[in-house]
């Protein structure tokens, strides 16, 4: 009986790289094929890939035959997902599961732990310098504990995503350290140079991702006599992907961390594993043929498992993350959505969702192929303003005066603003500044109670259930960052802290305030007020078939610039979406909401009748409302 199952596990198996041998060796032929150990490369891939597979448990080749058969589990309306740290969350992974009845009341199914692998000591970049891909950080816990972490969360019908970073390990990792004692082999797996020539030459057109306390983009090390190319920081080495140890190794680490018991991997810094001379080193057409390989061995030996690839960049450099042409429907799950992100902190500043409309609209299809967004307001990192000179232009807006406008909105100084953020590695060559600041701060919330202004108290939180009802909404998997449920506020206590004093990130990084939560359901605070809107939210969406993320959506343009309106293309009818983004009364013919196919006026959101005053629709400050 023993040998007849492992025939059939064989067999599922070769099937399973029948299926996606088309996908993965034409990327591989096209990096690898001309080295000279590129058959040998081939082979212990092949070997690596059914390694994997025989060791994945049973439960979770379960999960693979299930996800197989219904492949748009990702993209359904009851998928929402949080984000945390771990220590600011529940300190210990142990402490998670203490807190899984708190995801569940809120109505969450998609857990992102982030950086939970061992870090390098001291400065460890937030944790993604990484220095053991195998062990979990121990101020965390062991791998058992986060074994036991997986299990929970999936016996709750609840997905594990973590950072899997591709770009560049720790200084300490153990082949960094075998490279810097002058290992050749692990030399090649890193981009080193015995002069500053090349490095020079790269230079000239790279970008500095940390102007401010990590200048350019390559470190030398007189000790081991080399230049390292270190994008990010000292402490982080870039990994050099044209060699395909590097690859075969990752996919090992990958396949790894998905028996485990993860079911997203978040692929970090994925722009910028593909270098070439000349270029800004981003997106290169090969770090495309590299995705959709990983991909295809995911899909050999976990298929249960997805890819979150993190490309924070232009819309039309962002949308080949999800696959396009040769890599349509073949490389990432999902991306984030950076770019509504952005238009949702700009028309909130500007009261005017034009620039949102054009944006969303130009540049993004209505529907995507076995991909979708991952959609949020507030992350761990800051904003850039990612308004492009040309989109600007078409609204008759300048791009560097519009950029400018938002950041001094958004850290506080331009009069009138309700803002409270600040600035994040201002760059006085270039203008740019970007923006640090938690979603409660950044929505008026901390200026208003600082003010003891309850009219704007009421606005602020209108911002943010606003803001949750368009993620939740827009197509894709809304990503509620740790806190925002309960309209955290700024953390300034991180100056104290010389480890987070030189990044202003960490203003938006607090600590979880577990008092705050047991106080959710009682009172009108603003906590408890957005905490029950965004858990009202979330149960709606889950009962609203039409906001499946397959379903397209189609931008759509009313007269009001306060009004931001799409359609969710449902095939039983759209679900017709309008937001106000002001804090005043917009209005609505009730034809132009008929002409767009909202055959009822009710709204699904608060599942009640929408009354028409006149023939119009009357929306409130910040409202939101879906339409049948």
């Amino acid at each position: 009986m023993a040998k007849a199952a492992n025939s059939f596990e064989d067999e599922i198996f070769a099937l399973r790289m029948e299926r996606s041998a088309p996908d993965l060796w034409p990327m591989l032929d096209a990096l690898y094929g001309h080295l000279p150990g590129y058959p040998q490369f081939q082979r212990d891939l092949q070997k690596a890939l059914a390694a994997a597979w025989k060791d994945r448990p049973d439960d979770l080749k379960r999960l693979d035959l299930k996800r197989d058969l219904e492949p748009d589990w990702f993209q359904r309306p009851e998928m929402a997902g949080y984000v945390f740290y771990i220590d600011r969350f529940a300190g210990t992974l142990q402490g998670v599961l203490d807190k899984l009845d708190y995801l569940q009341d809120l109505g969450i199914t998609y857990v992102h732990l982030m950086p939970c692998l061992k870090p390098r000591p001291g400065d460890s970049d937030g944790g993604y310098s990484v220095m053991d891909y195998r062990k979990i950080n121990p101020a965390y816990g062991t791998m058992a504990d986060f074994e036991e972490v997986a299990a929970a969360l999936r016996a709750r019908g609840m997905s594990l995503c973590i950072d899997l970073v591709l770009n560049h390990t720790a200084k300490e990792h153990a082949w960094a350290k075998k490279a810097a004692k002058g290992d050749a082999a692990y030399q090649a797996f890193y981009l080193m140079f015995d002069s500053p020539e090349l490095p020079d030459l790269y230079e000239r057109s790279l970008v500095e991702v940390f102007p401010d306390h990590a200048p350019g983009n390559f470190t030398h090390y007189p000790e081991i006599g080399k230049w390292v190319w270190t994008t990010f920081n000292e402490h982080q080495w870039d990994l050099n992907w044209a060699n395909p140890q590097v690859f075969l190794e990752i996919v090992k680490t990958m396949l790894f961390l998905a028996n485990r018991g993860v079911d997203v991997l978040r692929l970090d810094a994925v722009a910028f594993m593909w270098k070439r001379m000349g270029t800004r080193c981003q997106s290169e057409p090969e770090v495309h043929m590299l995705l959709q390989a990983l991909r295809a061995c995911s899909r050999i030996a976990a298929p249960a498992v997805i890819h979150l690839e993190e490309a924070i960049v232009s819309p039309a450099e962002m949308l080949p993350y999800l696959g396009r042409g040769q890599h349509d429907g073949k490389e990432g799950n999902l991306a984030y959505h950076n770019s509504l992100m952005v238009q949702f902190w700009s028309a909130l500043a500007t009261r005017d969702t034009r620039l949102m409309a054009h944006v969303l609209g130009t540049h993004f299809p209505e529907t995507l192929r076995n991909a979708t967004y991952a959609t949020y307001i507030r992350c761990h990192d800051d904003i850039g303003w990612a308004v492009t000179d040309e989109d600007a232009a078409a609204l008759n807006l300048s791009g560097p005066g519009h950029r400018a406008f938002l950041s001094d909105f958004y850290d506080g100084s331009f009069p009138g603003s309700f803002a409270r953020g600040t600035l994040f590695q201002e760059n006085p060559a270039t203008g740019d500044k970007r923006i640090s600041g938690s979603f409660a701060a950044l929505a008026g919330l901390e200026q208003a109670l600082e003010q003891g202004n309850a009219a704007e108290v009421d606005l602020a939180v209108q911002r943010m259930v606003m803001g949750h009802a368009l993620i939740a909404s827009f197509g894709g998997i809304p990503l509620i960052y740790m806190g925002d449920e309960l309209a955290l506020l700024n953390d300034h206590s991180y100056h104290d802290r010389p480890d987070h004093a030189h990044d202003s990130r960490w203003i938006h990084r607090p600590m979880m305030d577990w008092d705050l939560a047991a106080q959710r359901h009682a009172g009108t605070s603003p906590a408890a007020q957005v905490f029950w809107a965004t858990r009202h939210i979330l149960q709606r969406r889950r009962a609203v078939p039409g906001l499946h993320a397959g379903y397209g959506t189609r931008i759509l343009h009313c007269d009001q610039p306060g009004v931001f309106a799409f359609a969710r293309l449902a095939p039983t009818g759209p679900v017709l979406c309008l937001f106000n983004f002001t804090e005043n009364w917009q209005h609505l013919p009730e034809s132009w909401a008929r002409m767009q196919g909202a055959g009822q006026m009710h709204d699904l959101l608060s599942d009640h009748p929408v009354e028409t005053h006149g023939g119009m629709i009357a929306l409130p400050p910040y409202a939101r409302v879906w339409l049948i």
